[in-house]
């Protein structure tokens, strides 16, 4: 598409918009809230959704959808079918999941965990994971993977470890970039936006504790923690990114302009649309109490740089349609936001190609080479070490016995998520 002609698009769709419909694309709505006995529910839709919506928060992912694909795949376009025909402007719903080790719905494909993928130094084993991920999220009627990772993980203690393609930078960036290049394809139209996450230095918390403060030198910031996400933004021009609970110097980086956009934007050319983290723009009230009410956090944040509010609307509802109308932002700054989200629905191919083909969804899931795929992986991220006599164990063993909550479950595949 000529980039002319889609921003032609997107500025003619935002003229014809009110500032409720407008105010609605930066929301997004737990796709359990739209469901009623695992059934997409028009009543529901027209109370939440009438408007339109920005993005569905984990169809696949809830535990109240179906568990077959198929199913799941109906009820995508059940929702956007709702969206395209009964709402006035007819724009589609961007459907996010989590996808770290592969999609997080029943009977998807599971691959090792990120730090197990790292653990492979192959950039290229992990694109092919990547692209097994885009084509099964596809399948069901998804655009969105809140993945990868790219904290550089600094201390063991923090519990979001395995989640991280480890501690050096250089090893972060470089399967990072892969899986973003994986995810999203050649081609958005057929691809998964990627995002990376979390924005920025979420690996090196106070005490080893989540949500802490993060203390880091500003030489340190940058060639350190920053340097996968201008990896991600740079060489695999990533679509999205997420933005990290913490603050950094006292600045919650939900509210820091310098990150979310002079960095971000101005320094690396970032065209894309920045996601909060679940629940982090209401957290500028409730957690680091910096605003007085949601109106307030939903000004900081929006201001800041942070388009789309996750996982349900909050702070970007009512209360930013009231900072609006009374005049504390701009609607010029609402429009922004909006463009970016628009922007990608165009190039996801949303508007021309909004249904996905529901026979094909189960035949798209866990498919003997993606099993392949997978144990290639979890052999290939194995690391032998020489016991040199450190270990207790004697050289004749012919058995190791594994114990304990973990030694064989299958949840203990899926880490904290």
């Amino acid at each position: 598409m000529v980039t002319g002609t889609l921003e032609n698009r997107v500025r003619d769709l935002v003229k014809k918009m009110s500032i409720e419909e407008k105010v609605a694309q930066l929301g997004s709505i737990p796709a359990s809230e739209l469901l009623e006995d695992g059934r997409f529910s028009r009543e529901k839709a027209s109370m939440l959704i009438g408007k339109g919506i920005g993005q569905i928060t984990r169809l696949a992912g809830s535990r109240e959808s179906p568990r077959d694909p198929t199913k799941i795949a109906m009820v995508a376009n059940e929702i956007q079918r709702f969206l395209i025909e009964e709402t006035r402007l007819g724009i589609p719903a961007i459907i996010h999941e989590e996808c770290l080790s592969g999609l997080m719905a029943y009977g998807a494909t599971t691959f090792p965990q990120a730090i197990g993928l790292a653990s492979t130094w192959d950039p290229e084993l992990v694109q092919s994971v990547a692209s097994v991920i885009r084509r099964q999220m596809r399948a069901i009627g998804a655009h969105q993977g809140l993945a990868p990772v790219l904290d550089v993980a600094r201390d063991p203690r923090w519990g979001r470890t395995e989640e991280t393609l480890g501690e050096d930078q250089y090893l972060v960036a470089s399967i990072g970039v892969a899986y973003i290049k994986g995810l999203q394809g050649d081609d958005l139209s057929f691809g998964v936006v990627a995002t990376p996450k979390h924005f920025a230095a979420h690996g090196f918390p106070e005490g080893g504790r989540n949500c802490a403060p993060v203390h880091v030198s500003p030489r340190e910031l940058l060639e350190v923690f920053l340097f996968p996400f201008e990896a991600a933004i740079r060489e695999a021009e990533a679509y999205s990114l997420m933005n990290a609970y913490h603050d950094i110097d006292g600045v919650p980086c939900a509210a820091s302009r310098e990150l979310l956009t002079e960095i971000l934007r101005f320094r690396w050319g970032f065209k894309g649309y920045v996601v909060s983290d679940y629940g982090a723009i209401e957290m500028l009230k409730t957690f680091h109490h910096v605003a007085a009410d949601e109106m307030e956090a939903a000004v900081q944040a929006l201001e800041a740089g942070i388009d789309i509010e996750l996982p349900r609307i909050k702070c970007y509802g009512e209360p930013l349609l009231k900072a609006v109308k009374e005049g504390i932002i701009s609607e010029t700054i609402i429009d922004e936001a909006v463009s970016r989200v628009l922007r990608v629905k165009f190039l996801l191919g949303l508007f021309t190609n909004p249904y996905v083909k529901v026979e094909e969804a189960a035949r798209a899931f866990d498919t003997p080479e993606d099993r392949a795929l997978a144990l290639r992986a979890a052999r290939e991220s194995i690391i032998l070490l020489k016991n040199d006599g450190v270990l207790p164990l004697k050289k004749d063993l012919k058995s190791i016995a594994v114990i304990g909550p973990n030694a064989d479950t299958t949840r203990g595949l899926l880490g904290d998520l």
